[in-house]
């Protein structure tokens, strides 16, 4: 959800739902300026790590494909494993003074199955 007055570019819907051991994640693939549409076909939702790891965003979309960029380091980092990428990730993220100002949230799951 938008929340600021600013003009930004914006990419803000994103969701998961989980049912019994299986995950969906989805996204509108629409890309906002203010209040106009400019992209509707925006990806939203990645394939990561070898195809292993499925990653979606919503928030400011330069913000958000800048973190995926680092995320993916992490996973190469930690071998693909999960849980250790995403702590190093977030201590980076919550710990630098600019990237924290970043607007974005993001979702990973492992064992992505297309």
């Amino acid at each position: 959800m938008h929340t600021h007055t600013d003009e930004g570019i914006r990419g803000t819907t994103i969701l998961a739902v989980k049912k019994g051991n299986e995950i969906a994640v989805g996204g509108d693939g629409q890309v906002t300026l203010g209040n106009t549409i400019v992209k509707q076909k925006a990806q939203k939702v990645r394939l990561l790590y070898g195809k292993e790891i499925i990653g979606g965003f919503a928030g400011a979309v330069a913000d958000a494909f800048m973190l995926f960029d680092m995320f993916e380091k992490k996973l190469a980092e930690t071998q693909g494993n999960l849980s250790r990428a995403c702590i190093n990730f977030a201590k980076e993220w919550r710990g630098d003074k600019i990237l924290r100002r970043l607007e974005a949230a993001m979702i990973e799951i492992g064992r992505a199955h297309v």
